[in-house]
């Protein structure tokens, strides 16, 4: 089903969009078909989605229906509208481009490379000695087969209390334990949806989620996040209600890549509105230990949950370290039940000596935590330095939380400037990756996981290219790189 959007809502997307006063202003139709093109470009306004009819967007803006008409018309032209008589015009791009998502690609092992298509930190000095305590830990499991489809009880004992300390009930047997959060989304997938299935994601988003849906031949739709403000919650539930999705993914805390942090007030509506549309909530809370700034936390979404229609993932690799594949599902007793079934299909179970690792490092939380936020906060700080300094004319919102700020480019370069920064060994994310059919080319995500001297050193590097990058000669072929 296509998702319609009203003119006021696009009023509002569009803002100031008029032509700016001047000796050589461009008329009103044409600066409207810009802002429109921009919004698509940024991904804030998705793609396949119809348009409102030009009297409604005439009176929403306060223009003559022949403004909009012309705008209409512009965008035609150009490819990124498609109207059919009676059907309406909905958005798209040029040539009916797309650019797939691939989501994890081939890691290179270069060491003189800066990575930063990675929002991911070293291992916290506590590992070492809680993998030796683990190795004690392990005969106690020698005797047995040593397969745990759901998970050792007593991680997932650790793992529910934790829930528990944040407001949610929870038991041991509404826990399963995964090989990372990135298993733990593709279990549930794997369960929820069927081939050709409609969900609805976040744009810009998490690429390896996007990577799972195709790999499942989900039905893709999107609604956008504003750079500045997070989630339009009147977009967001109304897209839930058009749309009705079997599956929504979310990433409330701490948003991957914007960093934005979801209200309760949004939590709670969009919980009641998945309810009432028959939609299944998958909500990624890879970031939630990663508050830089002391706040108070809103409550989990799981909190408003009545009718089990949240299932909740997340993991150990951003809080502690990727290496350890130790992630988790939280839901009814049940679906645990039917998802351990089908991941006995794939990897049996999660290595035990991993598992006891994880316990361990989990009863040391507050103390790994606080120094892990303590140095994120400072690595952030660095980089939005550097990059006031040396590239003034981007512009970000500050995250207080999570690894990585979003930042908006002065120009749709992102992809061009990560291949001209790669050249100055610099690896980096562009916005495009984040989303669906070559939008979000204005953006750029910038994880603040490394020491401060090689952040400041990448952004360096970075506005060097930039100040080039029009003089720049068509580059080749590069091999891919990890981009979690």
């Amino acid at each position: 089903m296509t998702t319609t959007i009203r003119g006021s809502q696009l009023a509002r997307l569009l803002g100031q969009w008029h032509a700016l006063p001047g000796r050589h202003r461009s008329p009103d139709y044409a600066a409207l078909a810009a802002a429109v093109r921009g919004l698509l470009s940024d991904g804030r306004l998705p793609l396949g989605v119809r348009l409102p009819a030009e009297r409604e967007l005439a009176e929403s803006l306060a223009v003559s229906r022949t403004t909009v008409s012309a705008a209409y018309r512009t965008l035609r032209e150009t490819g990124h509208l498609t109207s059919r008589r009676g059907a309406g015009s909905w958005t798209t791009l040029p040539h009916g481009h797309r650019v797939a998502t691939s989501g994890l690609w081939a890691a290179g092992d270069d060491r003189d490379m800066i990575d930063l298509g990675v929002a991911a930190s070293a291992a916290p000095v506590e590992l070492v000695p809680a993998a030796r305590a683990a190795a004690d830990d392990l005969p106690r499991y020698l005797g047995s087969a040593g397969y745990h489809p759901t998970g050792l009880m007593e991680l997932r004992d650790v793992v529910a209390a934790g829930y528990r300390e944040r407001g949610v009930a929870t038991s041991a047997e509404q826990i399963l334990i995964t090989a990372g959060t990135q298993q733990a989304l593709d279990l549930v997938l794997r369960l929820s949806v069927p081939a050709g299935s409609p969900v609805l994601v976040e744009a810009p988003t998490y690429p390896n989620a996007l990577a799972a849906l195709a790999a499942r031949r989900a039905r893709i739709n999107t609604h956008g996040l504003d750079a500045e403000t997070g989630w339009d919650g009147e977009m967001l539930l109304g897209a839930l209600r058009q749309q009705r999705p079997r599956l929504s993914y979310v990433i409330p805390e701490f948003h991957n890549p914007t960093g934005h942090l979801m209200t309760a007030e949004l939590r709670e509506r969009l919980v009641a509105t998945a309810h009432s549309t028959g939609t299944e909530l998958v909500v990624d809370e890879s970031w939630v230990d990663l508050a830089l700034e002391g706040q108070e936390m809103p409550p989990p979404v799981a909190v408003f949950d009545r009718h089990s229609r949240v299932v909740s993932i997340g993991g150990m690799s951003k809080g502690y370290w990727g290496g350890l594949r130790i992630g988790w599902v939280r839901a009814s007793a049940p679906l645990v039940q039917r998802l351990a079934a089908i991941r006995v299909g794939v990897d049996m179970a999660s290595p035990v000596l991993e598992q006891l690792v994880a316990v361990r490092l989990l009863a040391q939380a507050p103390q790994i935590l606080a120094e892990r936020r303590t140095r994120l906060r400072e690595r952030r700080d660095a980089l939005a330095a550097t990059l006031r300094e040396l590239l003034p004319e981007w512009e970000f919102t500050l995250p207080r939380g999570g690894a990585s700020l979003w930042a908006e480019l002065d120009g749709p370069i992102s992809s061009a400037l990560a291949r001209a920064a790669e050249d100055l060994g610099v690896r980096l994310a562009p916005g495009p990756r984040f989303g669906l059919d070559g939008t979000l080319e204005r953006f750029l995500r910038l994880p603040f996981t490394l020491p401060p001297d090689e952040l400041t050193e990448a952004v360096r590097r970075i506005a060097s290219v930039r100040h080039d990058l029009d003089r720049t000669a068509t580059p080749s072929w590069r091999t891919p790189a990890v981009i979690a």
